[in-house]
Formats: C-alpha cells, sequence, structure tokens
C-alpha cells in the first residue's frame, strides 16, 4: 500500500501522526495567503477561516520517469499524476513485478471533480499546440485507471469511477468483487483529491458542514464542521488463499464488503440517513460472516457535523442491535475530509 496526506509523505509518517495525536491542519498567517493569491480584502473578512491542510508536493511529478514529456505532465490533472505515482509506489511495497507476475492485474480507482482543465483552457497557446483530444485524454475522469494500466503494463480490468466521499471504498469493493469473481488476480484499488486552492483558508457560513475556525472534531459535542484537503492512497489487494501460498506480507484481511444507497429516504440530498446506514453496515457483517461483539474498532467517516456524526452513531447502534461494544473514531480529526480519497 501507499498514499500521501497532509502532514505525510508517506503511510509511516501518517501513522506516526495519528499514534501522536498530531492535527494536520495548520493556521495560516496573512502573508502565507497573500502570497497564495488571496486578497486581502477576502482573507479580512471575520468569517474567512485561515487554516489548511498541510498538503505538499501535489505540483510536482516526475515526468520522464513514466515517459512523459514536460508539456505532456502540464497539462494533466494533478489527480492523474498523484494516482499514477502512488499506484507505482504501491505495486513496488506489494512486492510485485508487473512484467514477472504470473496473472492480471486491475486497477479500480476514482478522483474528485476536476477544476484543473479550466487552468488549462485559459492557455490558448497551449490549447492550440496540443489541441482538445490530448487535453481531453490528460484530463478525463475515465482515463485515470486505464492510465495506470497502460504505464505500468497491468491487463486486469482498468475501472475509474466516481461516488463523491464513498469513491476508495467503493473502489475497494469493487476490485474485492472483481478478485472474487476471478476476473483479476491482483488488483489496485484507491482514490485521490486534490484542492484546487492548497495553501488557502475559505469563508464560512452560518449552516454550512465547514468547520468555523479550522479544526474537525469527529462525535464531540463541539463539532460544527469539517476541512477540505488533498490526499492519495492506494491499496494492493489479493484473494487470500493466493496471498498465503505467495508468501506476501498481509497487513490486513477484508473479511467482507457491501454497498448500498439512500434512496429518497432521508433528511435532504447531502444528509445521510439512519436507516441506509444501518442496513449496509448489517450487510457488511453478514457478508464478513461476522457479529456485532467480534468488533473492536469502527473507523467511521465521522466528518464532524453536527448532523452527520449522530446520525452515524444512531446508524451503527441499529446495525448493532444493541449487543457489543466497541471504539469509535475517524482520522479526519488529523487530516480534515479528502473527498474522494476519504
Amino acid at each position: 500500500m501507499a498514499g500521501r496526506f497532509p502532514g505525510a509523505g508517506d503511510l509511516a509518517e501518517f501513522w506516526s501522526n495519528l499514534r501522536d495525536g498530531v492535527e494536520s491542519i495548520l493556521p495560516l498567517s496573512d502573508e502565507e495567503l497573500a502570497a497564495a493569491g488571496v486578497p486581502a480584502e477576502v482573507y479580512e473578512q471575520p468569517n474567512y477561516v485561515k487554516a489548511a491542510p498541510a498538503f505538499t508536493g501535489s505540483d510536482l511529478f516526475d515526468a520522464e520517469f513514466f515517459g512523459y514529456t514536460a508539456r505532456e505532465a502540464e497539462v494533466m490533472d494533478p489527480q492523474h499524476r498523484l494516482f499514477l505515482e502512488t499506484a507505482w509506489q504501491a505495486l513496488e511495497h506489494s512486492g510485485h513485478d508487473a512484467e514477472q507476475y504470473d496473472g492480471s492485474i486491475g486497477v479500480f480507482g476514482g478522483a474528485g471533480a476536476n477544476r484543473y482543465v479550466q487552468h488549462v483552457y485559459s492557455h490558448q497557446q497551449i490549447v492550440e499546440t496540443l489541441g482538445q483530444t490530448q487535453i481531453l485524454v490528460a484530463n478525463e475522469l475515465g482515463f485515470l485507471a486505464s492510465r495506470v494500466s497502460y504505464k505500468l503494463d497491468l491487463k486486469g480490468p482498468a475501472v475509474s469511477l466516481r461516488a463523491a466521499c464513498s469513491t476508495a471504498l467503493l473502489a475497494a469493493h469493487t476490485a474485492c468483487r472483481s478478485l472474487l469473481a476471478g476476473e483479476c488476480d491482483l488488483a489496485l484499488a484507491g482514490g485521490v483529491h486534490v484542492d484546487p486552492n492548497p495553501g488557502t483558508g475559505y469563508l464560512h457560513q452560518d449552516g454550512s458542514f465547514v468547520s468555523p475556525d479550522g479544526h474537525v472534531r469527529p462525535f464531540d459535542a463541539d463539532a460544527r464542521g469539517t476541512v477540505f484537503g488533498t490526499g492519495v492512497g492506494v491499496v494492493v489487494l489479493k484473494r487470500l488463499e493466493d496471498a498465503l501460498a505467495d508468501g506476501d506480507t498481509i497487513h490486513a484481511v477484508i473479511r467482507g464488503s457491501a454497498v448500498n444507497n439512500d434512496g429518497g429516504v432521508k433528511v435532504g440530498f447531502t444528509a445521510p440517513s439512519v436507516t441506509g446506514q444501518a442496513a449496509v453496515i448489517s450487510a457488511a457483517l453478514g457478508s464478513a460472516g461476522l457479529t456485532p461483539e467480534d468488533i473492536d474498532y469502527v473507523e467511521a467517516h465521522g466528518t464532524g457535523t453536527s448532523l452527520g456524526d449522530p446520525i452515524e452513531v444512531q446508524a451503527l447502534s441499529r446495525a448493532f442491535g444493541g449487543t457489543g461494544s466497541c471504539a469509535l473514531g475517524s482520522v479526519k480529526g488529523n487530516i480534515g475530509h479528502l473527498d474522494a480519497a476519504a
């Protein structure tokens, strides 16, 4: 597996931050905001929150290593660049060489909304030089997974998907189903999101789901909202019996998974429902062959909002049927909400 998150250039640093309670959403000075291009009349407003997840390097890419020219890399969505780099790192970390692996390798990944292409189109000379087709291929979500398969020579399914904040988990769920169906023997799964305005704060409005002070407090009485940031993560998945037979290092076992939707039974389009969440949790437990008593910890969505957190707790309570007890948490308190990489 491999990943890059606010305050962490790799998974070892990410774990250290979680273990030590390091908050990677940092305050921003007026000088930093001005350098990032935020007008003084904006950041001097009383409801402007001067804080942002501390992610660095989204503008960096080893184009030559992946066989791209500097201009090709320049017009590519940074999310595609980060996902390609991280997929390569994850495959390396797994100890598998695509050229020698005796089996098919699939890619399942998703990304956040592409706001970078607007920047590309604002440079008419680049558009005229490269043409619409090359810009489309460098930015369209549908090519995210296929690009990894092409550059790493992977011949299993290449599936790009987008399911808002559920994207990365849906990628893992879909990869598991593909492995169980025999469509591939190894699968990369993950998600990426790049904040279009790194190093800047944001305007807070009463009643919105963003934090009024730049802190995310999952399951806290003082929870008032979340903060959006940049991140990427990719895991390498294999059927357990194959991993054991191959002598792989196994970091975790996915016992089961499930997916559903709330439909229209919720208070609003962006709000979850207790019924839908409880149903999918129960389905996942059933898929895994587990009971609530088997669970020691739940890594929750935990956005730190006064609406979402209580609904999630109620859904878990209903799914657990009042039996068993476990710890509850969310890494969003450290890194904020990473959208498609959440």
